[in-house]
């Protein structure tokens, strides 16, 4: 039995020495991802840092192997920056626009939707419905998948990066991504311009 897998044990038997060795050991690597997920609201990287490990120990018996616990300790992470996110009203818009910054347009969305804020009424309308789509979609997107585009997409993390970060195989990130922009493309197909004839 490795020392992780023994400090898990131990952990799940109660013992808070052990699961305080846990928060020692990816306690910074968690707080990263935090304020790498949360780019849309730095401040609420601190909480999802102590969330994440509150829900943890209210879970270990649940934690299964099946993943590493790193993984396991990331999702948790990722599901509550999202959470949060949603649950502060952060407007799509907002979020689009820091996303924007960063790396362009999401892949899935129509080039040059989010562009120009000089509009007109309907346009303006059309925009932010699509904002609001783009948002949800995300939203939707199983957790495995979204972190994943979050770091790839949204981060502009390489292939190799995200792998490392959340310890699977570049072939496993290449693979989620790819399901996760073809989720995000068929739920954004409505706001898709019509080809021309």
């Amino acid at each position: 039995m490795s020392n992780e897998q023994e400090l898990i044990a131990r952990s799940r038997a109660g013992d808070r020495k052990a699961f305080a060795e846990l928060i020692r050991q990816y306690g910074d690597r968690i707080y990263r991802l935090a304020q790498q997920v949360c780019t849309r609201a730095p401040a609420e990287a601190d909480g999802v840092h102590q969330e994440t490990f509150v829900t943890a120990l209210e879970k270990i018996q649940q934690f299964e192997n099946r993943s590493t616990l790193g993984t396991w300790l990331y999702r948790i992470a990722a599901n509550l920056c999202f959470m949060r996110l949603r649950d502060k009203h952060i407007s799509a818009t907002q979020s689009l626009d820091v996303w924007s910054e960063k790396r362009g347009t999401l892949r899935g969305v129509p080039k040059d939707a989010l562009k120009d804020p000089a509009l007109g009424p309907a346009a303006t309308a059309a925009r932010k419905e699509l904002q609001e789509a783009v948002v949800h979609a995300l939203e939707a997107l199983p957790s495995d998948y979204r972190l994943v585009l979050t770091l790839r997409d949204i981060q502009g993390m390489s292939a190799e990066e995200t792998a490392t970060k959340l310890n699977l195989s570049v072939a496993a990130v290449k693979s989620r991504l790819h399901r996760g922009r073809l989720f995000l493309r068929e739920k954004l197909r409505p706001f898709s311009p019509p080809k021309a004839l």
